[in-house]
């Protein structure tokens, strides 16, 4: 994991009102995702969802889903109707993990 952002991608610990921060960190995949969003004109939506992640891990909206299966435990949100934003949330630690940001039809 990797607590430094890719291609501009936020990285930064944020405080929101409330005085709770959330550290987004990110698995190698996610930072190769990063990659392909950056050149496929997503980036500013994946940037929209990960500094809502920052502020709340559980803000709605927008919508997340908790997922099930092999991915039990973690939560997803559209980044747009084929790829997702896929995270797990440490709370002991104040952290956000983020898994992928591409698709997980792949």
């Amino acid at each position: 994991m990797s607590q430094r952002g890719l291609g501009g991608f936020p990285h930064e610990r944020l405080t929101n009102p409330e005085g709770v921060s959330w550290k987004l960190v990110y698995t190698r995949q996610a930072q190769k995702d990063a990659k392909k969003l950056a050149s496929s004109n997503l980036k500013e939506k994946a940037e929209e969802l990960l500094a809502v992640l920052e502020e709340n891990p559980f803000q709605n909206p927008p919508p997340y889903e908790k997922l099930v299966g092999d991915l039990s435990g973690a939560y997803s949100r559209r980044i747009n109707i084929q790829h997702r934003l896929v995270y797990e949330v440490i709370e002991s630690e104040q952290v956000v993990k983020i898994i992928r940001m591409w698709t997980h039809y792949e």
